[in-house]
């Protein structure tokens, strides 16, 4: 009876060494990666300064998009600048330029996963602003 006792304490105690080697190794897979953690496409608000509607091209190394805003647009993050023409429907235009910001998920991978490759390559810990205004010049 002692020696099952015995046993079945000593099983315990395996056990939750295990579990405490393992919850750091998974905390450390799942902290901050942006490929991991990051939609390859970011939602970005944008309209005139005038309040018209325009439509724009949105371009970046990654795609080229062309909507009309006011409205929310699906953009693909990337380490280049968003690039922004407009034209209002009576040909006014209006151009802008966004910058590519560097999310802190960049260095989570670096430290845990894999230095950064990934990311690199994927530019998922890259982001934009959530909104920008472009700049239409007013009606003479």
């Amino acid at each position: 009876m002692t020696d099952i006792l015995v046993r079945t304490v000593f099983y315990k105690k395996r056990q939750k060494n295990k579990m405490k080697k393992f919850f750091p190794i998974l905390a450390i897979f799942l902290a901050g990666c942006g490929t991991l953690m990051n939609d390859a496409m970011i939602p970005i608000s944008f309209a005139t300064s005038t309040g018209e509607t325009a439509e724009c091209i949105f371009t970046n190394k990654r795609g080229v998009w062309k909507e009309n805003i006011p409205s929310t647009v699906m953009i693909r993050r990337s380490d280049d600048n968003l690039n922004i023409q407009c034209e209002t429907e009576d040909g006014r235009k209006g151009i802008g330029s966004m910058e590519s910001l560097m999310g802190a998920e960049i260095v989570a991978s670096a430290v845990f996963i894999d230095f950064g490759i990934t990311d690199a390559i994927t530019d998922k810990h890259r982001r934009y602003d959530s909104s920008y205004i472009v700049s239409i010049p007013a009606k003479q």
